[in-house]
């Protein structure tokens, strides 16, 4: 006879568990401490197997045959509810434990160490899950919503903060995709966040773009009396152009003062494919002086404070404010528009040897030797001119011509 919610109440606990029949298969077992569980018997081939439904008086006895009836459907269709359930119960905990700090500092390492992204990368990739963690850092992947997100983000946007707020975000999404590709999560939250951050306004790097300016400069690198290596990179950061983080970087043996190159590798470059560096006699001269105090091993710019660690990226920086120079006149970055402004103006090089030197345009990640490319003996020729224009402005001589007549 099927139950009724009076018979379900009159049930008492016995010595012995006991099973009270519903009907087709649905039935509760009484135990000895008075639990009720509602469970669910079926045949698979010639087996039988038994569902968990619930406990009674949480789950009432229409909700029990409902589970029941549609537990009886999946084995119809050829499914088994019990194996479904045990799975669906592994994936919960599965989830549960990966948490977004877990899943970032995962993806952190497979994604990014392993796949050689630059030191620099690395660490603004930690600093933006430090602006996460407190946050969201311990919730499952799985679970977080959007507004969890974009919470640490507006703190952030309240400090002033908002090109970190953006990348914050940026980074995050990235975290998300990849808990999606791993089965960790079902999407990606912070796609709803577009447009609810303040977008910032773009920032330029200062630079000096008049010749005479840029005499002067290189007059107080000259004159330079602080860290010998600081002076040094100081001295050779305008003739090469390189962003800051990759002069500081450099190591002796990507470096062929034979040759006059300086080949970077792919992992220490922002757009990830190795760069060639053509080098002037004044920087070869420079670099073997260098050579001689120090050495050639390991880094060409060490730390003053231990070797085996590069320069501080403020180092240059700071030694412009100790020179006079503002941030609102010079950056060790603005260098880079500094050489591109001057040798655009100059007229007498191919644009697209000049985004080469500036590694924008090297887009051809698998040639073989990679100084071997297009405008390579061009460019060669270009850092040998500016070289010698730098030391001629330097010198307090006459600005050429020709390398600032407008067109």
């Amino acid at each position: 006879m099927p139950l009724t919610e009076t018979r379900l109440r009159a049930l008492k606990p016995k010595d012995k568990p006991y099973k009270v029949a519903d009907d087709r298969g649905l039935y509760i077992e009484v135990s000895p401490s008075g639990g009720r569980l509602w469970r669910f018997r079926y045949r698979i081939g010639t087996v039988e197997k038994k569902l968990s439904i619930g406990s009674y008086p949480e789950i009432n006895l229409k909700d029990a045959r409902q589970a029941a009836y549609e537990a009886r459907v999946k084995v119809a269709s050829g499914g088994d509810p019990a194996m479904e359930k045990r799975k669906q119960k592994i994936r919960s905990e599965f989830l549960s434990a990966q948490t977004f700090e877990a899943v970032a500092r995962e993806y952190i390492d497979e994604m990014m160490v392993q796949n050689g992204r630059a030191d620099a990368t690395i660490i603004k990739a930690n600093f933006f899950l430090d602006q996460l963690t407190d946050a969201i850092g311990s919730r499952p992947i799985d679970e977080i919503e959007p507004f969890e997100v974009l919470a640490p983000l507006k703190r952030l946007e309240a400090k002033g903060k908002h090109e970190t707020a953006k990348k914050t975000r940026s980074f995050a999404s990235r975290v998300f995709r990849y808990g999606v590709a791993t089965t960790r999560c079902k999407g990606d939250p912070t796609t709803m966040l577009r447009g609810a951050l303040i977008t910032p306004k773009a920032k330029h790097y200062a630079a000096i773009l008049e010749p005479k300016d840029l005499g002067g400069l290189l007059r107080a690198i000259q004159d330079y009396t602080g860290n010998f290596i600081t002076r040094y990179a100081l001295l050779i950061a305008p003739h090469v152009f390189v962003r800051p983080g990759e002069l500081r970087h450099a190591d002796w043996k990507e470096i062929d003062l034979e040759e006059g190159v300086w080949r970077i590798p792919e992992g220490k470059m922002k757009a990830r494919r190795p760069h060639a560096v053509p080098l002037s006699t004044q920087v070869v001269g420079y670099l073997k002086e260098l050579a001689e105090m120090v050495g050639t091993e390991g880094y060409v710019f060490p730390s003053a404070r231990a070797s085996v660690r590069p320069m501080s990226e403020n180092t240059l920086n700071a030694a412009f404010r100790r020179m006079g120079f503002t941030k609102d006149e010079v950056t060790a970055h603005g260098l880079r528009a500094t050489a591109s402004t001057m040798l655009n103006e100059s007229g007498l090089w191919n644009p697209d040897a000049i985004e080469r030197g500036l590694a924008h345009g090297d887009s051809n990640a698998v040639r073989g030797v990679y100084h071997r490319g297009k405008h390579w003996d061009e460019r060669v020729r270009m850092a040998q001119w500016w070289s010698d224009y730098l030391d001629t402005i330097r010198e307090g001589g006459k600005v050429i011509n020709v390398a600032f007549a407008k067109g």
